[in-house]
């Protein structure tokens, strides 16, 4: 048995036989993780890069953890490597093609080094990958997270080897912990895969149907993670509102995760609208911990591009249902993504989108173009947008973001907040975020990472950020 399999073992145990309670189990699991951090010295090194969404940046902390109980030391990407894991993307063909790019640059620098190339594009496009002179291993969806284990000694290849299995349907479990030396959040993935089948989205291909993670298993990572130093969680997934497992939703496991001592925010990533429960928002305006900010994707303001989607709701639905929102929650952060030029989209249904994202509560959007994926129900549809249509229509959206962005934070001036702070940007400056998602910059000459403190929203900066003076450290 090797040692993560022990460990693995160890903690099934833990929570199986003293689930809920999580005092001592907290404390011991503190000591547990420093003792873990005295290891021998590394003999290889490893490093990371991850394209794409906060879902892969979560799986890719929790695959550097795997290598990192290996015995290797983790590096940063582009320093000289034994081994670089690029977790990849497949959403947009710019994904596909910077992954091409990323291997190149592996080689460049390590000529050496064993490329082990994860994740959607793997899935989704083994063959391709193949061809790239410089792979030596290829490892899709299902699994990825075991990549560590099939790599012995870090050697060239003379071809790549290729491991693609059926993508499980069944609630999973990880044997690792999200690795965030640097970082003060966390991202803490709770669930895989989406049922929802968008025409534009690649996602239930890439990385199959929805499925979620053991409610116990995320209440183990969890408590490492805070013993770790981790004051916040983001709860990650490609479909988070839809988490079910043995009668659990996700609310059940913001109410989990408030119990865990040490943990002082919980944030939720990008949720679907029609998985947000009432029940959900009114316990994001009640709790101390669950932080006021909702992303939620919008993609189209008109209604007959959203039926071209197929997406789940009309545009008065989804005015309806965020209205109630930013009534309930006072200060409420509210993002969104959205698509343009999706085939059929003309002046008139681009018109619409700008509309309604002028008219409701955004503090801001991403704006992404539609970008043709092959096997998707999107590909058949006629009526296609040109590129530069498409350049130009985000330009448009970007700077309304801007602009949305700038009035929210100017709503924020005066207030006294609770700020996280999280690193030094440049010398005499730390900058953190409001549980409403505001970047603040205070001047300080002390070193305030991952400490909170209170401030007083002073003026804007033309950088779009939030200048405050400390009235208070905790």
């Amino acid at each position: 048995m090797n040692y993560s399999s022990w460990i693995y073992l160890c903690f099934n145990f833990l929570f199986f036989s003293a689930f809920p309670l999580l005092g001592q189990e907290s404390r011991a699991l503190v000591e547990y993780e420093k003792k873990k951090m005295m290891m021998k010295k590394p003999i290889y090194k490893a490093s990371f890069y991850t394209l794409g969404c906060r879902l892969n940046q979560a799986e890719t902390s929790l695959i550097s953890n795997t290598f990192k109980e290996r015995n290797y030391e983790i590096v940063e990407y582009g320093q000289p490597t034994d081994v670089c894991v690029i977790n990849t993307c497949t959403v947009t063909e710019q994904a596909d093609a910077k992954c091409r790019q990323l291997v190149r640059q592996v080689l460049k620098r390590s000529p050496d080094a064993f490329v082990a190339v994860v994740g959607c594009y793997a899935q989704m496009g083994a063959e391709a990958l193949r061809r790239i002179e410089g792979i030596d291993l290829i490892v899709g969806t299902e699994e990825k997270m075991a990549v560590a284990d099939f790599i012995d000694i870090p050697q060239k290849l003379p071809e790549p080897i290729i491991r693609r299995s059926k993508i499980s349907k069944t609630p999973f479990t990880i044997s690792s912990v999200g690795n965030y030396e640097h970082a003060t959040r966390a991202n803490l993935k709770v669930q895989d895969g989406c049922d929802f089948m968008c025409t534009f989205c690649v996602i239930p291909f890439a990385r199959g149907r929805s499925r979620s993670r053991a409610f116990w298993d995320i209440q183990r990572e969890a408590i490492q993670l805070v013993a770790r130093g981790h004051k916040e969680l983001v709860l990650s997934g490609v479909n988070i509102g839809t988490y079910e497992f043995e009668g659990k939703t996700v609310l059940d496991i913001v109410k989990m995760l408030e119990t865990i001592d040490g943990l002082e925010r919980i944030r939720i990533s990008s949720i679907e609208p029609t998985t947000i429960s009432i029940e959900l928002v009114e316990h994001m305006a009640e709790s101390e911990k669950l932080c006021s900010h909702f992303h939620i994707p919008l993609q189209s303001g008109d209604d007959s591009v959203l039926a071209n989607m197929r997406r789940l709701y009309n545009v008065a639905e989804y005015v309806k249902f965020l209205e109630m929102i930013a009534n309930r929650i006072p200060d409420v952060c509210l993002g969104t993504d959205v698509m343009v030029g999706f085939p059929g989209e003309g002046e008139a249904e681009f018109a619409n989108t700008h509309r309604l994202l002028e008219q409701l509560p955004f503090a801001y959007f991403h704006v992404f173009p539609f970008s043709e994926r092959k096997g998707t129900a999107a590909v058949k549809i006629e009526d296609k947008v040109e590129v530069h249509t498409k350049k130009e229509r985000s330009e448009i959206l970007r700077n309304l973001s801007r602009e949305k962005k700038t009035h929210f934070y100017q709503q924020q001036l005066g207030k006294s907040v609770k700020v996280l702070m999280e690193e030094q940007n440049e010398p005499g400056w730390f900058q953190g975020f409001t549980d409403n998602y505001v970047k603040v910059g205070v001047p300080t000459d002390c070193d305030l990472s991952n400490e909170f403190v209170e401030v007083e929203l002073k003026e804007i900066s033309q950088k779009n950020l939030a200048i405050g003076e400390i009235l208070n450290t905790y």
